[in-house]
């Protein structure tokens, strides 16, 4: 396995999502996104990506994990341990005291995340999570 990072391109993050039955975007969209994004992985291989992960926010205080996905036939293999650990070490060379670091897990993936420190919302503290999806007018 070779992790290679800030190297997803659009083509990797769009087979990947495919192949793990995700939302799929445009090409501009999606290269658009990827511009804007502060950090991301890639997980090979030998020359075949298997994983990736990205981290988009202010690169201080506020940062969200995204696009967390591993290819099906390599799932159950702690790669998605080893992209969210290699994303969360960015985080923690780069964030404040106190940083919030949030993502919207899939359906029966929280527990995977529950063993980074993540708690599921709402919960004695924290509100409901709550999202927005925007169509183009």
């Amino acid at each position: 396995m070779k992790i290679c990072k800030n190297g997803l391109t659009w083509d990797i993050y769009n087979n990947l999502r495919q192949y793990a039955n995700m939302q799929q975007y445009h090409k501009e969209d999606i290269i658009e996104a990827l511009k804007n994004t502060i950090y991301s992985v890639v997980i090979y291989d030998n020359e075949n990506p298997i994983a990736i992960g990205r981290v988009v926010g202010d690169g201080r205080i506020v940062f969200f994990i995204k696009d967390v996905v591993v290819h099906p036939k390599y799932r159950s293999k702690r790669i998605g341990k080893m992209v969210v650990d290699n994303l969360l070490d960015y985080i923690e060379s780069c964030c404040c005291e106190n940083a919030y670091i949030g993502l919207m897990a899939m359906p029966n993936t929280e527990g995977f995340y529950e063993r980074f420190g993540f708690v599921q919302r709402p919960s004695e503290g924290f509100g409901a999570g709550m999202i927005c999806l925007k169509r183009k007018k």
